[in-house]
């Protein structure tokens, strides 16, 4: 009965974790950008009367695993540059991660719902608030941020061992 495997992991944990959570985040977001939120806006949804609570609803969701993952993230690569001689970028495109994290989820998201939000009851007809146009902007520049700095720290913690 020697037949015990001698199988050992070559990365340590916290990169495991790191390049595990990345994959999930980056996966959810390319969802939820390219998918869902294309579908919603083709089928006119935009234009309904709630579709701003809908999406604060989504959004908010969404932008807490975002700030959970940003910290896993954070304090995996934080770990991992004590015992590991990783270049300092890497600490910096994690903080970058969170602070894209905090500004979605306190600034962004709140006020593109604030904006969108009909108030008046009696109008039928609602139209997307000009504001909006820039708030979006605004949100999609942070999501290619985000998305170059997630794709560089996943090919980095990747290609370390």
């Amino acid at each position: 009965m020697n037949a015990i495997s001698n199988v050992e992991f070559k990365r340590p944990i916290w990169q495991t974790a790191v390049i595990l959570t990345l994959g999930f985040w980056l996966s959810a977001s390319i969802v939820l950008d390219w998918v869902i939120m294309p579908s919603l806006y083709l089928s006119g949804m935009m234009t309904q009367a709630g579709f701003a609570t809908a999406g604060y609803a989504i959004f908010w969701n969404f932008n807490r695993i975002e700030l959970l993952s940003a910290g896993i993230i954070l304090t995996g690569v934080l770990a991992m540059s004590k015992t590991h001689s990783w270049r300092a970028g890497t600490v910096v495109l994690a903080v970058l991660l969170l602070a894209v994290s905090l500004v979605d989820t306190y600034f962004l998201t709140p006020q593109m719902s604030a904006i969108g939000v009909q108030l008046n009851l009696f109008e039928t007809a609602t139209t997307i608030p000009a504001g909006m146009s820039l708030l979006h902007g605004g949100y999609w520049v942070l999501e290619a941020v985000k998305l170059l700095a997630a794709g560089t720290l996943f090919s980095r913690c990747w290609r370390e061992v």
